[in-house]
């Protein structure tokens, strides 16, 4: 067994009165993939600031490998001492890592380097908090949620990143496709405890799944237990007092249990309230164009969406997506062209920066508009109070103040808001930011069974291949392209062409010299115009075709070993384990695929360059 990189043995906190951790434990070893997975709330973000030394636990044991280098993504990197990006990033690096690479990384994430560090957006620092944590070559990498706010070119370059990488990675993500891809091992946080699975995550759900039956399987059993301890005192224990003490204090132990004992946190109760029927036509676009200064966002958009229909909308940060939403729902006016809305229109709006919810206001403010303590539900009032517990908020959290709400509260308090108005069109602009995978999978099941119809705006890939009918894709010069299916559907027919960086809005300098875009908001800028491969890419485009040549003869290998009649009779365990390679080696093969398309295409692009 390999040496430990990281370990955190009977971890414990407690924040309040209630324990956040209770025995948590978490290994570490060279080579290991492991996603943290739990409900919002669980403890995952403190389980991974512990292990990377910021946070003091009131109890249990750190062990980091001496000669280990551990790099942890920052969720609020603090630039201020660096007058540049690049001195930030050249800041992580080794003494003996090559500035190369925080070039490098800096292209890839829209940066030259030049850009001053005082000018920088949100979403720009957290890129250059991946770039930072990247850069160093660490044999351990903390990553929360790193693919928040980033666009859909760069998480698909983060993963191949972090495929190629070296680095034993430790991983929260709410994103499916990218945790189904990353990961070979599954840590669970639930009520304070961590249970570990050796799989990956697309094994997890189902894993969870049998372990919360078995435990409802033993907790029905103690209850059983009680009733016949308590069935055995109603026959009369004066009569026996000496000889069954023990037993009395043996039934107050298993009351006592079954008292103590953290109950599985509830899950989320949406309802969409519908209203009534649009007309089949919700909206219709023809020959529209929109433009900020010169940039054009939208170019001869000829778009038709009916009654049922669900559009998802994708593309890089800043090609105009917000933009697309506002000309299909009416709100921006088109500089040339129409847009027609049907009629009996009820449209409600999820909007991704939370911009509606006032930091002052309390929960109970969010939801009745301030007016007493009822809100309309369906046209039917509730007693706030009872609708808060639909979506996981304790009655005693009425006047907890929204700025004191975590990223996931703050979600499941819009989600409430949203879905207690009545509606036909729903119009979702990344709704699935900072929500746990349980609150996904209801929200998958509410716009599932839901009658209207759906504009969606996400950087979820597995949530537009589960809700969207179609797609409409940014392509380049404000040229949109509709695309019938999902996400994946969509890649197929473009046979596996990324979504276009170019369209990305272009940078210029301000007077203080830091970059805009034309429409006057911060975004990163494009990489320089004229590179080289890397040597490291180089080196994995040699290499990759015999990966992919050994891959394919060890399935082929493996597939006739699980042909053997009798394997599985004889040798139930040896099924079992070439069938996990089997699926495993399918995983590495499709992403050695995708890695050596991605490059080839690159270097040819670079070759047309030169």
């Amino acid at each position: 067994m390999a040496a430990e990189l990281l370990a955190l043995k009977d971890i414990r906190l407690t924040f309040g009165s209630t324990p956040l951790l209770e025995g948590a434990e978490l290994s570490v070893s060279p080579g290991d993939r492991i996603c943290i997975v739990g409900r919002n709330g669980s403890g995952k973000s403190t389980l991974i600031k512990i292990a990377a030394g910021t946070v003091e636990p009131d109890s249990g044991h750190r062990f980091a490998h001496p000669g280990a280098r551990i790099a942890a993504l920052a969720q609020e990197a603090d630039l201020s001492n660096y007058p540049t990006v690049l001195d930030a990033v050249v800041a992580h690096l080794g003494p003996t890592d090559d500035e190369s690479r925080a070039r490098a990384l800096l292209g890839h994430l829209g940066f030259t380097g030049s850009e001053p560090t005082d000018s920088l957006s949100g979403g720009e620092t957290r890129r250059i908090a991946i770039a930072q944590a990247l850069a160093g070559s660490p044999d351990v990498l903390l990553l929360d949620e790193p693919t928040n706010h980033l666009d859909l070119p760069t998480i698909e370059w983060l993963e191949g990143e972090i495929l190629s990488s070296s680095a034993a990675i430790v991983l929260i993500s709410h994103d499916r496709r990218f945790l189904e891809r990353l990961t070979r091992t599954c840590v669970w946080l639930d009520r304070g405890r961590a249970y570990r699975l050796d799989k990956g995550f697309a094994a997890f759900e189902a894993w969870r799944d049998d372990l919360l039956a078995q435990e409802e399987l033993e907790r029905h059993k103690l209850d059983r237990k009680i009733a016949r301890e308590n069935e055995w005192m109603h026959g009369g224990v004066t009569a026996r007092r000496k000889r069954n003490v023990r037993r009395v204090a043996e039934l107050a132990g298993l009351r006592q249990q079954k008292r103590e004992a953290r109950r599985v946190v509830g899950d989320v109760r949406m309802e969409t309230q519908e209203a009534g029927t649009s007309g089949k036509l919700v909206v219709e676009a023809k020959a529209v164009a929109k433009a900020y200064g010169e940039r054009p966002i939208v170019t001869d958009l000829t778009l038709r969406v009916a009654r049922g229909d669900r559009l998802g909308l994708v593309g890089p940060n800043g090609a105009g997506k917000t933009t697309i939403i506002g000309l299909l729902t009416g709100t921006i006016a088109p500089d040339s062209g129409t847009v027609k809305l049907g009629t009996g229109l009820e449209m409600v709006t999820l909007d991704q920066k939370r911009e509606d919810l006032r930091p002052e206001w309390t929960i109970a403010d969010a939801l009745t508009g301030g007016r007493g303590d009822q809100v309309i539900v369906g046209g039917k009032a509730r007693h706030v109070a009872g609708y808060m517990k639909d979506f996981l908020f304790t009655p005693e959290q009425m006047r907890t103040p929204v700025r004191a709400l975590s990223g996931g509260e703050r979600g499941r308090l819009m989600l409430a808001r949203a879905l207690a108005r009545p509606s036909n069109v729903l119009v979702l602009d990344e709704p699935t930011n900072d929500l746990d995978l349980e609150t996904l999978d209801l929200l998958q099941e509410l716009l599932a069974d839901y009658q209207g119809t759906v504009l969606l705006v996400s950087h979820d890939r597995d949530f537009l291949d589960r809700i969207v009918t179609s797609v409409l894709a940014a392509e380049s010069d404000g040229r949109w392209q509709e695309y019938a299916g999902g996400y994946s559907d969509m890649l197929a027919q473009r046979k596996g062409r990324d979504l276009d960086r170019s369209a990305q809005p272009a940078r210029k300098s301000n007077a203080s010299g830091s970059a805009t875009d034309t429409t006057g908001s911060a975004t990163p800028s494009q990489p320089q115009a004229r590179r080289k491969l890397s040597f490291k890419e180089k080196h994995a485009l040699e290499q990759l075709p015999a990966t992919i040549a050994g891959l394919e003869a060890e399935m082929a290998s493996l597939t006739a070993t699980l042909a053997a009649p009798d394997l599985y009779t004889r040798d139930p365990a040896a099924f079992a384990k070439a069938n996990d390679r089997l699926a495993a080696a399918q995983a590495e093969l499709s992403a050695a695929e995708e890695q050596w398309l991605e490059l080839e295409l690159l270097r040819e692009e670079l070759s047309g360059r030169s």
